[in-house]
Order: structure tokens, then C-alpha cells, then sequence
């Protein structure tokens, strides 16, 4: 393991309109910690305005998977994006540093369970399935988030952070963030360092 362990920080801040500012603040935060944080937009594409789309999405879907197997841990940000659930990038990012036997953190800016969010949903706006969706059993184990990525998260020996933040950074509030990196400085034993 490198002297400054590296983190990979999934997300969809990737996403937002200051997506560089967001990574560059969570990686400070990771430096103060005593770790190197990796950002998905560190994935940089030579040439990539010439790029077919596709092609362009397969580069970056390649230089991610790299940058990941170069980190001994990722925390996630687990908050619903755009849905009830987990940005669906970031879920295969769990998954994978999973599978890679890597730690895994994550952390959800609501206290509202998976079936919480599927029932507060139906209810706010009605039918907004399908009628086989409509009909369907919603999976109920009391976990923030849907099984899979939830027991991903505790089997692979890190932690479910939640919390309630400001409705106004619902999703960009780091408060859950820092909590991940001082279980990942338990985890190696990093102290946490203030620069």
C-alpha cells in the first residue's frame, strides 16, 4: 500500500454544472485526512472531442476501472439522484471495488430507507409506474439503500453513513463524506492530519 492511501470518490457530482470545483473540494477534504482522493473527471480522454460517443463512453468507462484498481477504498455517495435510488454509475462503482475485495463506504444525505422513498414516491405522485411495477412487492429489509448495494457496503467491511442535510445540498453536503474518511482512517490507521 502506497504511504497516502487513495480513495476514489463516486458520485454524481460528475454530473452538476462545477463538477471539477465539487471533486477538487473533496479531494482538500481527503488531503486533510492524510489521504489522496481520485476523482472520475481525473480520467482524462486524449482527443476526446473527436471521439465517436460511444467510443468516447467506452474510454471513460476503461480509464474509471483503472483509477479504481489504483485506490484501497472508494466512498460513494449513495443519495438518490434523480430517482429513489443511488446514481446507477455509482452503484457498478461500489460493485466493482467490491469484487476487487477494496473497502467500501458510503453515505446517503437522508434518513429515509430504500421502501420509505419507494412508498413516499407513489404516494406523492401516484401511479408513476407501469401497471407490472405498480404491482410489484418493494423490497423492505430496512436498509438505506437497495439490498445489493447495501450489503455490498457492510461486506466489504465499511460503513452506511446517513444523514438529513439542507434541502438545498441535498446531494453536495460533505458532512456524511467526512465521516467516511475517519472510518477509512480507522481503517489504516491514517490520524487524521489538519493542513
Amino acid at each position: 500500500m502506497p504511504d497516502t492511501p487513495r480513495i476514489y470518490l463516486a458520485g454524481p457530482e460528475v454530473f452538476f454544472p462545477d463538477a471539477v470545483q465539487q471533486g477538487e473540494a473533496k479531494k482538500r477534504v481527503c488531503a486533510e485526512h492524510g489521504f489522496e482522493g481520485v476523482y472520475p473527471l481525473d480520467n482524462a480522454i486524449e482527443g476526446a472531442a473527436h471521439l465517436q460517443p460511444q467510443e468516447l463512453a467506452r474510454r471513460i468507462s476503461h480509464g474509471n476501472e483503472r483509477l479504481m484498481r489504483s485506490c484501497e477504498l472508494v466512498i460513494a455517495n449513495c443519495t438518490p439522484f434523480r430517482s429513489i435510488s443511488i446514481d446507477a454509475g455509482t452503484a457498478f462503482e461500489i460493485g466493482f471495488m467490491q469484487a476487487l475485495g477494496k473497502p467500501v463506504l458510503g453515505y446517503s444525505n437522508t434518513t429515509a430507507d430504500y421502501a420509505a422513498r419507494v412508498r413516499a414516491t407513489a404516494e406523492a405522485v401516484g401511479h408513476v409506474w407501469d401497471a407490472e411495477s405498480n404491482a410489484a412487492d418493494i423490497e423492505d429489509f430496512g436498509l438505506a439503500e437497495n439490498l445489493m448495494i447495501a450489503v455490498a457496503i457492510l461486506d466489504a467491511g465499511g460503513e452506511f453513513v446517513t444523514q438529513e442535510v439542507s434541502s438545498s445540498c441535498t446531494l453536495s453536503d460533505l458532512t456524511g463524506f467526512r465521516r467516511c474518511l475517519d472510518i477509512a482512517g480507522r481503517i489504516f490507521g491514517t490520524a487524521y492530519q489538519k493542513r
